[in-house]
């Protein structure tokens, strides 16, 4: 099992689920930070066409390409499904952000061979490591 930070400097593309278009959010102000230190965002929000300069879509399955993390920003109750998602897809990590914990969203990461974080918010740790993806 990889670390926040050894997941984060991994990474370079993150499905944000649940992702805002109110920028009064967290969900909108974290990945745009992360945004602004080079990763690339892909908004997982069936109610926007695009947010963050990317397109947006309803759903993980519906992404048409790899992703290095699915980053949750949805009620601890919706993590069961949300991790389900990133397996099928197969993302190798998946991040439940600050106050979103599940003992059955980390017990199916773990037995799809995911990373697993929870209760930990992407740019705390990025600063922390002082991670950037910008050249």
């Amino acid at each position: 099992m990889r670390t926040a930070q050894q997941i984060l400097a991994d990474s370079a593309v993150i499905a944000v689920v649940g992702a805002s278009r109110d920028p009064l959010k967290a969900a909108h102000a974290v990945p745009a930070q992360m945004q602004r230190y080079g990763w690339r965002i892909i908004p997982v929000n069936p109610t926007v066409d695009e947010l963050f300069g990317e397109r947006a879509y309803p759903t993980l399955a519906d992404i048409p390409h790899p992703v290095d993390l699915v980053d949750v920003f949805r009620p601890a109750a919706d993590a069961v499904q949300v991790v389900r998602d990133a397996a099928a897809i197969g993302a190798p990590a998946v991040w439940l952000q600050l106050g979103i914990f599940s003992t059955e969203a980390r017990r199916i990461a773990e037995q799809a061979g995911m990373d697993y974080i929870e209760d930990r918010c992407l740019i705390i740790e990025r600063a922390a490591a002082g991670l950037t993806r910008l050249a």
